[in-house]
């Protein structure tokens, strides 16, 4: 009846007019009206062609995918990816829509408000090899306890260059994934035989000893520290250990040092060849390294 147009006026009776006519609440009026949609159907059929496959398929082949993974805690764009790579293609927001009504979705923690930014929020770089993040964590072992685990990363590829298990987390040990990376990708250890590279660490006693400093400046790294209290300026190294404990630390048990040490080698084997990076296309580590020293190689 408040829709109905007033013959005289030529114009709307509109709600409030009519409910005092019938001396009827609006606000029964609206409650009325919000059961009436809440028995409508909750989710309308999605308008459009039904894809590659029904939504039922597509979420037996989403938990076919995250049952095959080697990782855990992988978001729905490498869902995405993976599903593209077994050859059944679908759009990222179906993925997503699908892994949120069926509770897939990899869980995260909702942090703090941040403050402003320390730096320009720019740390990868465009070529491998032009710097290094290194960082720390800890774990523990059923023979020799907490023990500490040193990594290094390459902020282009966000390959794992180097990775090591000590019961002492000293200087010596923290520079062992650097000279890990040094060995593999330059071909030994020499003055200089790194320069142009830049290492980016954190404030840590390990990192900022003088020891550490002394052999990262003969090998020609180029000492590059976070700001303090920014961890996001070593972003590229924390991100690395997140998906170390999501798939190795925290869900494996580990006898002795010697057991872990061997296990996160074997860790980072895995990593570089089957983690996908999404910023490079969703490429694994060791295939971007191998797209560009390529053309390296044709040139010389």
């Amino acid at each position: 009846m408040s829709t109905s147009v007033s013959p005289s006026a030529n114009k709307t009776y509109g709600v409030a007019p009519v409910c005092r006519i019938w001396k009827l609440s609006r606000a029964t009026l609206y409650r009325q009206r919000v059961r009436a949609r809440a028995t409508r159907p909750a989710t309308p059929k999605r308008p459009g062609p039904q894809g590659a496959a029904s939504d039922a398929d597509l979420v037996a082949a989403i938990r076919k995918v995250l049952a095959n993974s080697p990782f855990h805690g992988e978001g729905y764009r490498k869902i995405w990816a993976r599903l593209r790579l077994a050859g059944l293609r679908t759009a990222k927001r179906r993925v997503l829509r699908l892994c949120r009504e069926n509770g897939l979705l990899a869980p995260h923690r909702q942090g703090p408000a941040r403050g402003p930014r320390a730096h320009d929020g720019t740390i990868t770089t465009k070529r491998i090899d032009e710097m290094w993040g290194t960082d720390l964590t800890a774990t523990a072992t059923v023979r020799d306890g907490q023990v500490a685990v040193f990594i290094a990363v390459d902020h282009c590829s966000a390959e794992c260059v180097g990775i090591h298990a000590a019961k002492r987390a000293d200087r010596f040990e923290a520079l062992e994934p650097v000279r890990q990376g040094v060995r593999e990708n330059f071909g030994g250890f020499e003055a200089g035989v790194v320069k142009g590279l830049k290492l980016r660490h954190d404030h840590g006693s390990q990192y900022m000893a003088d020891d550490f400093q002394n052999e990262i400046e003969w090998l020609g790294l180029e000492s590059s520290p976070s700001f303090v209290r920014a961890p996001e300026g070593n972003g590229c190294a924390e991100r690395f250990i997140r998906t170390l404990k999501e798939n190795l630390l925290w869900v494996q048990t580990f006898a002795t040092v010697e057991e872990l040490r061997q296990a996160l080698l074997d860790f980072k084997r895995r990593y570089n060849t089957e983690w996908l990076i999404e910023r490079h296309g969703f490429k694994p580590p060791a295939a971007v390294r191998a797209e560009q020293l390529t053309p390296m190689a044709l040139a010389a």
